[in-house]
């Protein structure tokens, strides 16, 4: 299925490459996986996972977008030894050309969209193809992890994060797989795809608040300016749904922040200290 890691070490864990993992799903792409400090000398240790999207963009500036990369590692470093969060891996997933697609909430299209919107979305964007990229990731990269790495492979101890499309895709693996999936950190959610339906579906699909959490968050410059009355109805439909606020979910509103790699650099310990406290 797989060709085989290739290694750095950075002096913060270690970043694992596997190039060009395939799927019966979707076309393949690399996936980066972060080991914390101590895993190679830990050996009766094993690891929550947060499973990223946009892998490229969380480790290294000369592969991420416009040469900022998240600083996950870093981030992952600076809160451990504090004991601010419980010890982690993570696993990057690389998007490729059909990023929009792959990402796009399929069951939002398929069921909340009228005929004609439909056709007009799908001319422009393409059909969504989420739920394929889903199942990549569920039964075929997640069953590989946990077979390869010391890993908690039960729901309680799995997660999602993403930005923009890649935050809208975490919301729906969350609904789609609450089996496989406790929570789910979406920056800077990209809600005008679908229409703008995606509130409708998660006010059908939630999964259990007592068992699950959602972090939310969004800037107020460039394309961020946008989201904040879609993410406002999102935020009655968690609280309808039986979601209490800084508990079971979270919504953070960064004034000044655009939407940007940067911009997610800054504040992404705050969704790793939510999904690892």
């Amino acid at each position: 299925m797989t060709g085989a890691f290739d290694s750095q070490r950075n002096g913060c864990g270690e970043t694992l490459l596997v190039p060009e993992f395939e799927s019966d799903y979707v076309q393949p792409r690399n996936i980066t996986l972060w080991l914390p400090p101590g895993y190679g000398t830990e050996h009766d240790q094993r690891y929550r996972v947060i499973y990223a999207h946009d892998g490229q963009n969380l480790f290294d500036p000369q592969t991420s977008f416009a040469g900022v990369d998240w600083g996950i590692d870093e981030a992952m470093c600076r809160l451990l030894p504090g004991g601010d969060i419980s010890n982690a891996l993570v696993v990057g997933i690389w998007n490729t050309p059909d990023r929009y697609r792959e990402y796009d909430p399929q069951k939002v299209f398929e069921a909340y969209l009228s005929p004609q919107e439909k056709t007009e979305y799908a001319r422009e964007y393409g059909r969504p193809m989420a739920d394929r990229y889903l199942k990549f990731i569920v039964q075929e990269l997640k069953p590989f992890i946990d077979r390869s790495y010391r890993t908690l492979p039960e729901m309680a101890d799995t997660f999602l994060i993403g930005s923009s499309m890649g935050g809208l895709i975490s919301a729906y693996g969350l609904c789609e797989y609450p089996e496989v999936f406790a929570g789910a950190a979406c920056l800077s959610t990209h809600w005008p795809a679908g229409e703008g339906k995606m509130a409708d579906y998660l006010a059908d699909r939630l999964p259990d608040p007592q068992t699950h959490r959602l972090y939310f968050d969004y800037g107020t410059e460039t394309i961020d300016a946008q989201y904040e009355p879609f993410q406002l109805r999102v935020d009655e439909v968690l609280r309808r749904r039986g979601y209490l606020e800084g508990h079971h979910w979270v919504t953070r509103k960064f004034i000044g922040e655009d939407h940007s790699e940067r911009a997610w650099r800054r504040r992404v310990e705050i969704p790793l200290r939510f999904l690892l406290k």
